[in-house]
C-alpha cells in the first residue's frame, strides 16, 4: 500500500511528459492564471508605490486622506481583479478552442464517413496523446466494420449466385415433365404451381443482386439517362396489368436527365412503377411527375401512419396484408440506388390517403 501512492505518482509525471490533453489543459490554464496573477500584483504594487512616493514627500496627510487613499486602492485592486478575469476568461476560451481543434475535425470526418464510405480513415497526426489514441480507435473500427460489411455483401451476392442453379435445375426438370407426351393431370396442376413460386424465388435472388451491387459503391457505368424515357418503357410492360385493374395514370411530362447506371436506373424506374401498379386497388389512379430532378410517383389508398410508411424502404417491411404477396425488397432497392447514384428516396404518407413515392436524382450535366 506505501508503495501505490509513489506508483501513481510516477505514472502521472510519465503521462505528463507524453503531452496529454489534460496536462496541455492543466498547463495552459496554470500559466493564464500566473500571467493574470502577475498583472494583478503589478498594479497593486504601482498603485501602492504613488501611495509610498505621496508618504516620502513629508506632505502632512490627515487620517481621512490615508483612509480615502486606502479605500481608493481597494477600489484599483478590484478592478483590476475584475479586467484580469476577463481577460483570463477570454484567453481561456481562445487556448480551449485551439486545444480541442483536433477534437472538432475528428468529430466532423467522422460524421462524413457512411455505410457507402467506409474505407476512408481520420488518419490524424500528432503527437501520441488522448486525441490520436482516439482517433487511431475510430479508424480501427472502421477498417472491422469495412471488413464485416464486405463480408457480408460477398456472402449475399455468392449465395444468390450459387441459388440460380439448382433453381434452373428444378425449372428445367418441371420443363421436362410436362414436355413428355401425355402427361400426367396431377403433374401439369404441379408445375402450374411451382412456376409462380420459382419466379418469385429468381425475383428475390435478383434483388439480393441488385442490392449486394449497388452497395459496393458508385457505378462506374455512368452516363446519360432518359428517365421519361424509362417510365414509358416501365408502363408499356405493365399495360396489361393497368387495364386489368382499370387503373388511371396520369403522366405530366417533363425533361428529366440524370447521371448514373443505365441498368441500375432502369431497375430503379421499374421498381417503382411496379410497386405503384401492384399494391393499387382496382379503379385506383396514379400520378407521375418528373420535375426539378425529381421523380415523384403518386398513389391513392387508405390513410397510412408515416412511422410505417418509413419503413418500407428496409428490405421485407410491408405494409398491410396486402403487400405478403411481394418481396418486400422493391423499395429498399430503389433507396440503394439512389443512394449510390448520390441522390434519395423519400417516402410520405399522402394526407387524404394514398403514398407519395419521391425519388432525387443528380441532373447529367449540360
Amino acid at each position: 500500500m506505501p508503495l501505490l501512492g509513489p506508483a501513481r505518482h510516477a505514472e502521472g509525471m510519465f503521462r505528463l511528459r507524453r503531452g496529454t490533453v489534460r496536462a496541455r489543459f492543466t498547463l495552459l490554464y496554470a500559466a493564464v492564471f500566473l500571467v493574470s496573477g502577475i498583472g494583478l500584483l503589478a498594479l497593486a504594487f504601482l498603485l501602492t508605490r504613488v501611495r509610498m512616493t505621496t508618504v516620502a514627500t513629508g506632505t502632512p496627510r490627515p487620517g481621512d486622506q490615508t483612509q480615502h487613499q486606502l479605500q481608493q486602492l481597494v477600489a484599483g485592486s478590484l478592478v483590476a481583479l475584475a479586467v484580469m478575469v476577463a481577460v483570463s476568461l477570454v484567453a481561456g476560451r481562445l487556448l480551449a478552442k485551439r486545444v480541442l481543434r483536433p477534437l472538432r475535425l475528428v468529430t466532423n470526418a467522422t460524421r462524413r464517413i457512411t455505410a457507402d464510405s467506409l474505407d476512408r480513415r481520420l488518419a490524424v497526426a500528432g503527437p501520441a496523446d488522448e486525441v490520436k489514441d482516439l482517433a487511431d480507435t475510430i479508424d480501427e473500427l472502421l477498417a472491422r466494420l469495412e471488413a464485416s460489411f464486405t463480408a457480408q455483401r460477398r456472402f449475399v451476392a455468392n449465395a444468390s449466385h450459387e441459388l440460380r442453379t439448382p433453381l434452373a435445375t428444378m425449372r428445367a426438370s418441371l420443363d421436362v415433365a410436362v414436355a413428355k407426351p401425355q402427361p400426367a393431370a396431377s403433374t401439369v396442376a404441379l408445375a402450374d404451381r411451382l412456376r409462380p413460386q420459382l419466379d418469385r424465388v429468381e425475383h428475390l435472388l435478383d434483388g439480393f443482386l441488385v442490392l449486394a451491387r449497388v452497395q459496393h459503391g458508385a457505378p462506374a457505368d455512368a452516363t446519360r439517362v432518359d428517365i421519361e424515357a424509362l417510365v414509358d418503357e416501365a408502363l408499356r410492360e405493365r399495360a396489361a396489368q393497368i387495364e386489368a385493374k382499370g387503373l388511371k395514370v396520369r403522366f405530366e411530362r417533363r425533361t428529366m436527365v440524370a447521371a448514373g447506371s443505365p441498368a441500375l436506373l432502369t431497375r430503379l424506374v421499374d421498381n417503382v412503377i411496379e410497386n405503384a401498379v401492384q399494391h393499387n386497388g382496382d379503379g385506383g389512379w396514379i400520378g407521375i411527375t418528373d420535375e426539378g430532378g425529381t421523380l415523384a410517383v403518386d398513389t391513392g389508398g387508405p390513410v397510412l401512419d408515416q412511422r410505417e410508411v418509413d419503413r418500407l424502404a428496409q428490405p421485407f417491411e410491408r405494409l398491410g396484408e396486402e403487400r405478403t404477396g411481394s418481396s418486400g425488397l422493391g423499395l429498399s432497392i430503389v433507396s440503394s440506388i439512389a443512394a449510390a447514384h448520390g441522390g434519395r428516396l423519400a417516402l410520405t404518407a399522402r394526407p387524404e390517403g394514398g403514398l407519395r413515392v419521391s425519388i432525387w436524382l443528380p441532373a447529367y450535366p449540360s
